[in-house]
């Protein structure tokens, strides 16, 4: 029970990594908090994780909404002790593509402004609103989600990559300005993970990413989520402005 009683808020926690993460929090003693968009879901894993779970319908890209959690969250609770930065999405697509020296496709800029306002701005937002709760409290920990492509890039990812090569230098900053008040910032990089999306892409492409895994497989979201428990707990008291790669041991390539 490494987090007996300790109040753990989870992005983007009603499916795939999130939803692992939130799962394995209430394993080990958490009172888990559920922020999602998608309420049917949320509300749905909040009611098996026991009475003192709880689900809120939160855009984490507006800044007023999730300010409105955060309020609600400690006037419930009166604490925050984790923050679970899990909330992405992705809109994939080629900086430029040409043909015949002619531009045939480019990635809309919605797209770019899309994934930066919930992959990166999302993490400021939440992390901004959450951070002066742990600083009075004197003690807490902020779990970013970035990814192996925010270290290594990936074709057709400039939005993404930017979002989560960003997610990482932020992680960096909020250790030293945050840790004078025993709050300890980490970041956590998935490889290919069985999620949801993974799954509803065709089995060629699926074994493609397995063969580049020198383990063989894609990730568990579990094993996701033992690595943001390791780095919640007390076990990790001494960590703190590291990203952990949790990827099988592949290293993305062209």
């Amino acid at each position: 029970m490494r987090l007996q009683n300790r109040i753990a808020l989870v992005t983007g926690g009603a499916a795939g990594i999130g939803k692992a993460t939130a799962m394995r929090f209430a394993e080990e003693g958490a009172k888990v908090v559920i922020a999602d968009l998608n309420e049917s879901a949320g509300r749905a894993l909040a009611a098996t994780l026991g009475p003192d779970a709880a689900f809120y319908r939160v855009n984490v890209a507006d800044r007023n909404d999730v300010q409105a959690w955060i309020d609600a969250v400690v006037k419930r609770y009166g604490r925050i002790d984790v923050l679970v930065n899990n909330a992405g999405i992705v809109r994939d697509g080629m900086l430029v593509k040409m043909k015949d020296g002619e531009i045939v496709k480019q990635m809309p800029e919605a797209d770019f402004d899309l994934v930066v306002g919930i992959n990166l701005k999302g993490v400021f937002n939440c992390t901004q609103a959450a951070a002066p709760v742990m600083m009075r409290q004197n003690g807490g920990v902020i779990l970013n989600a970035t990814s192996v492509v925010g270290l290594d890039g990936n074709f057709g990812q400039t939005n993404y990559v930017a979002t989560k090569a960003g997610v990482i230098g932020m992680t960096k900053v909020w250790a030293r300005e945050l840790g004078r008040y025993g709050i300890r910032v980490n970041a956590v990089a998935p490889g290919f993970t069985a999620t949801e999306i993974l799954a509803a892409m065709p089995e060629k492409v699926l074994d493609g990413m397995k063969a580049r895994t020198p383990l063989g497989r894609l990730g568990d979201p579990r094993d996701i989520a033992n690595a943001y428990l390791f780095l919640a707990s007390d076990e990790a008291s001494f960590v703190t402005g590291e990203t952990l790669r949790v990827d099988g041991g592949i290293v993305v390539g062209t």
